[in-house]
């Protein structure tokens, strides 16, 4: 009975001691993502007004309302003066249809007051707070008003084709006061629906996955050449060491300028040499065609993280008994058994850590694609993160940008529950073999 109860309590304070670091993670890896997922279940376009926030009911926008109105009134009032009759009654008809609505909204205290609150503070030339700015609004009442302008944005255009008025302002007064009408702009999973059909969406994976499997097999291989040769005893080992780390210590952004000066097909030295050799048919084809773009990618990858990939196998290796390779020389063994029956079986454990970081680190890849093709030439170097920062924050579409971030999140999770599987039941059949 005492035995069960410490162990008890034992249990608690092992879930007290791992509490804070779940929490942690909570708040540093999964908040985020979450965020992300919840801002992809709507239209947030920061290029528009209307929905440059998260509204999940209609509403109106006081601040252009309040600032919209009495501009279209004395505009309305100028241009009457200086047009036709038929003209200067079509615009007073778009006026009263204007403040038909307006009279109806204002029968609403909740809204005559926050317009008054809104006006003050415009009058007084301070801003408007967001609290203030978005009021909530019935559905009925938001369409009417919508129905309303566009019928008045309708009538003002074909006046202004006709060559009836003799200004543009009232046109754009009107579109102005349009964008005052806040719509919900949820659109739930519509964007995932979207991706699943997208061909660049595919194609940008796809191009990830291509980078990701051949930059970290080449990183493999020349990671554990290296790591094999740097842990033999030999003069000068140190300098070696220090100097195979110095791709990896070198920015991203940096040594990806400087690879891209080296592939410039007019004074780049390496594109010269690939194509003295013949590795190419022209200087220009390393950032100009697509499959020298990729090789491009890949090579500077290659050479700016082997290095990290060959210290990771050298840890493994410094762990490996000496007395093994002095019992399998012994034995009779040659190098390249001792090699493949020794070093391998041991390394197995080192090699799936560094390809777990490896793999992650290059499927996210970014920098590096970016600062050296853009993602070009005609998106054929375009990874998946590169096409939800250019959806993002070039085309300004964060809910389209959020769920590429998402399916992104998705991607990695799955990657990485892979190699956790692999490497969990690996250290499991180490532990039963002892």
């Amino acid at each position: 009975m005492a035995k069960s109860k410490r162990r008890m309590s034992e249990k608690q304070a092992g879930y007290l001691m791992v509490f804070p670091a779940l929490l942690i993670i909570l708040v540093i890896a999964i908040w985020p993502v979450v965020r992300s997922f919840w801002i992809s279940l709507y239209d947030v376009r920061l290029n528009d007004p209307t929905k440059s926030q998260i509204h999940s009911a209609y509403g109106i926008d006081m601040e252009r309302y309040a600032n919209g109105l009495p501009l279209l009134k004395s505009n309305i009032a100028n241009e009457k003066k200086q047009v036709e009759a038929p003209a200067a009654g079509e615009l007073d008809a778009v006026l009263q249809s204007v403040l038909a609505v307006d009279k109806e909204l204002n029968q609403d205290p909740k809204f005559t007051d926050r317009y008054t609150q809104v006006d003050d503070l415009l009058n007084n030339m301070q801003p408007v707070p967001d609290d203030v700015k978005f009021l909530d609004a019935e559905q009925v009442q938001a369409q009417k008003l919508k129905d309303t302008l566009q019928d008045a944005e309708k009538k003002v255009l074909a006046l202004s084709n006709d060559k009836q008025l003799k200004t543009e302002n009232v046109l754009g007064i009107v579109r102005g006061l349009e964008g005052s009408v806040i719509e919900p702009n949820f659109v739930g999973l519509a964007y995932y629906k979207q991706y699943l059909t997208d061909s660049r969406m595919w194609a940008s994976l796809g191009n990830t996955v291509l980078f990701t499997v051949l930059s970290v097999v080449c990183e493999l291989v020349l990671g554990l050449w290296i790591a094999v040769l740097i842990n033999k005893q030999f003069i000068g080992r140190g300098l070696v060491r220090a100097a195979v780390l110095i791709p990896w210590a070198i920015p991203t952004v940096i040594s990806a300028l400087m690879w891209k000066f080296m592939y410039d097909g007019q004074n780049g030295i390496l594109a010269h040499v690939f194509w003295k050799i013949g590795l190419i048919s022209d200087p220009g084809v390393l950032l100009t065609t697509k499959w020298g773009a990729m090789f491009s990618t890949i090579f500077a990858d290659v050479w700016k993280t082997t290095p990290f990939m060959a210290l990771l196998l050298f840890a493994g290796l410094q762990t490996i008994p000496e007395s093994l390779y002095e019992a399998a020389e012994v034995d009779g063994a040659t190098k390249r058994q001792q090699f493949f029956r020794i070093t391998l079986p041991m390394l197995k454990t080192s090699i799936l850590v560094a390809l777990l970081f490896r793999t992650l680190d290059a499927f996210r890849v970014f920098d590096l694609v970016y600062v050296l093709t853009g993602g070009g030439p005609a998106n054929s170097t375009e990874t998946i993160s590169i096409y939800a920062y250019k959806t993002m924050f070039a085309q300004m579409n964060f809910g389209a940008g959020s769920a590429l971030s998402v399916l992104v999140f998705l991607c990695v999770a799955l990657i990485s529950m892979g190699y956790i599987k692999i490497l969990g039941a690996d250290l499991i059949g180490e532990n039963s073999g002892k």
